[in-house]
């Protein structure tokens, strides 16, 4: 009571004086303020300069004082304990839900998944020579839905340790498309597919499964060992945001031609779509209804469920397809209309109602230098893409930034998650999921455990064959619609790190320019003239073509020589702001258990030759590599 008196007495005293302070000073003295945001600006946190001014009279535990002085500057959150870091998420990382709700908030994460993934089946089936109705493109789905809950769960237990969702990317869709683009590759003519039985049908795009598994397999090698072993670590001085820009912008607009081709085939149905989600995802984005809730402490309640933030694709994929099954009863759309929502329900019919998909059930994966090379690409634009949305993903769940271990150990788990993905057949590889990223922004859950129940569910869709189905017969200009946005929401991600750069400089100016439209000029004319190289060894040539025929390779590529050969200062490049944002260097030890592995932690401290392993919590930076200069200098 005394000491509640004292400070009250405190305050009022001191109100005036602060205030005064706080006017008439422009900068604050750090001893005063732990946050000059927070506390001086925001409307005259005095309470705050109260707090310390009682601990250093009664010694009172600062952390126990200023649990709201905690700002989202990494840098302060390296000191505040786990508690103070939590910031104004609902579920911080480390937090454990009930199980109840960690069923429906990872439904959540597996909707959002689902609605990112359907799009690849509708690009790699087509390149594969298969047909519209082939009951394998519901397998190859499910494949892809079972091997991204695998990755995820080993991902968010032992990898990074940050609740990412890791599954099919649109990456690895560009090298794809340039190695079926091959003489080798190319599709038979219609009529000669047709002329085929099941079993030929089937051998012919098997075929081409096996050689994409092969090259996906072998090439996240890379990143595999690049990763556990911190190569990757040592190498991201070079890749700057004028490498990131070109890199990932590319792979939305080198599809254009596939978001042009479904979207033709009923242009009002393509335009609906992409109107509805951009109605829903950026018009009603705060727009919540009322929901009928039950809680065992306070009955049957209302409460205002922000529907349109969180299912905006999903919204719009159900009511263009009734749309669609409208029209399609009324005959509107003649038959064997490709927006008919009954020209595919064989798939249904034919699919397994359980399936386990197991590596190497598509055929023995084949490798070739050509594929390998180019899927090599896809590795690379993925680890880039993933490298930025790790300390993305740690700020979203108030959570420190994750140390160099935690990355390396991420990004080496995210290539061994893409050469599982190739050995299992899916033809694609893996990728963090930007879109679950988002979904932790918009909901405010950041439990790496409501994730591991995600990549769960997820594993259970993989093994229901009628469920990746349902998918599979959404009508084409409806997907045709969502290609419109999603390629578009690909390339301003890319484009989103030139906030770093100054855009005023010329000498960036050209170096994106260049960097943007010259791989498409390429690659273009790569495709229309598939047999120009010619060296007289014949699996040159094909690697040659590959490489020249992917732009997020030749993309990347010149954009980081460019950068790193022309002159620039640092600030004009923006390498200063861009090593704050990253904060790579940082060491994990006064991070808690935050990036610890959730068991054997004792083992792992007890061997101090842990230290020298890039991918282990102990990790100290520099011993791994001062091990191989001991050796040459001997």
């Amino acid at each position: 009571m005394v000491h509640q008196n004292i400070q009250i007495g405190l305050e009022n005293v001191l109100r005036d004086l602060f205030k005064e302070l706080f006017i008439s000073t422009p900068v604050l003295d750090v001893s005063l303020a732990c946050s000059v945001e927070r506390v001086a600006i925001v409307e005259y946190s005095y309470r705050s300069h109260l707090m310390i001014l009682t601990w250093d009279i009664f010694n009172i535990p600062m952390e126990v004082l200023t649990a709201d002085c905690w700002d989202s500057n990494p840098e302060n959150a390296q000191s505040l304990p786990k508690e103070e870091r939590k910031g104004n998420v609902t579920y911080g990382i480390d937090d454990a839900p009930p199980w109840y709700l960690c069923i429906f908030m990872a439904l959540q994460h597996y909707l959002t998944m689902i609605g990112a993934i359907v799009a690849i089946p509708f690009i790699l089936c087509p390149a594969l020579c298969m047909q519209e109705t082939d009951p394998d493109r519901s397998n190859i789905i499910s494949t892809m839905i079972f091997v991204t809950g695998l990755v995820t769960w080993f991902q968010a237990t032992f990898g990074c340790r940050l609740p990412i969702v890791q599954g099919g990317t649109i990456s690895f869709l560009v090298p794809t498309l340039a190695i079926l683009g091959l003489p080798t590759w190319k599709c038979p003519d219609s009529g000669t597919l047709s002329a085929m039985t099941d079993d030929e049908r089937r051998l012919v795009w098997t075929t081409r499964m096996c050689e994409l598994s092969g090259a996906i397999a072998v090439s996240a090698l890379f990143q595999v060992f690049g990763g556990y072993f911190g190569i990757i670590g040592s190498l991201l001085r070079f890749v700057t945001p004028l490498t990131i820009a070109p890199t990932v912008a590319l792979v939305g607009l080198t599809l254009f031609d596939h978001a042009a081709g479904a979207a033709s085939q009923q242009w009002g149905i393509a335009a609906g779509t992409f109107t509805l989600l951009t109605i829903f995802s950026q018009c009603m984005s705060e727009v919540r209804i009322p929901t009928l809730t039950w809680k065992r402490a306070s009955g049957f309640t209302i409460i205002w469920f922000p529907l349109f933030k969180l299912f905006p694709v999903l919204l719009t994929i159900a009511i263009m397809w009734v749309v669609c099954g409208v029209l399609t009863a009324t005959n509107v759309f003649p038959a064997g209309h490709p927006a008919r929502t009954d020209l595919k329900l064989n798939i249904i019919e034919d699919a397994p109602w359980f399936r386990v998909p197991y590596p190497g059930q598509w055929g023995v994966p084949t490798v070739s230098v050509a594929g390998v090379l180019g899927m090599l690409a896809g590795v690379l634009a993925c680890t880039v893409e993933s490298i930025s949305y790790y300390p993305t993903t740690a700020r979203m769940c108030a959570a420190p930034p994750p140390p160099l271990h935690a990355i390396n150990r991420g990004l080496g788990t995210e290539g061994l998650g893409t050469m599982l993905a190739g050995l299992w057949g899916s033809g694609n590889g893996t990728n963090t999921f930007g879109e679950n990223v988002g979904a932790i922004g918009v909901t405010k859950v950041g439990s790496r455990r409501v994730v591991q129940w995600a990549a769960g569910l997820m594993v259970v869709q993989g093994v229901v064959g009628k469920l990746g189905a349902v998918f599979i017969i959404i009508p084409q200009p409806i997907v045709g619609g969502l290609f419109c946005v999603m390629f578009g929401m690909i390339s301003a991600f890319g484009l989103s790190a030139l906030q770093y750069v100054n855009l005023n400089s010329s000498r960036n100016l050209y170096i994106i320019g260049f960097s943007l439209f010259f791989p498409l000029v390429l690659t273009r004319w790569m495709s229309e003239h598939s047999g120009v190289i010619q060296t007289g060894v014949e699996a040159l040539d094909a690697v040659l073509q590959v490489l020249l025929s992917t732009s997020i390779l030749v993309g990347g590529v010149v954009g980081c020589l460019l950068d790193n050969l022309i002159p620039g200062t640092d600030e004009e490049r923006g390498l200063a702001a861009w090593a704050k944002e990253m904060s790579l260097e940082t060491s994990g030890d006064s991070y808690g258990n935050t990036y610890d592995f959730p068991i054997g932690m004792s083992l792992v401290t007890r061997f101090t030759w842990t230290q020298y392993l890039p991918f282990m919590p102990t990790y100290e930076a520099g011993k791994f590599t001062a091990l191989f200069k001991r050796k040459k200098e001997s």
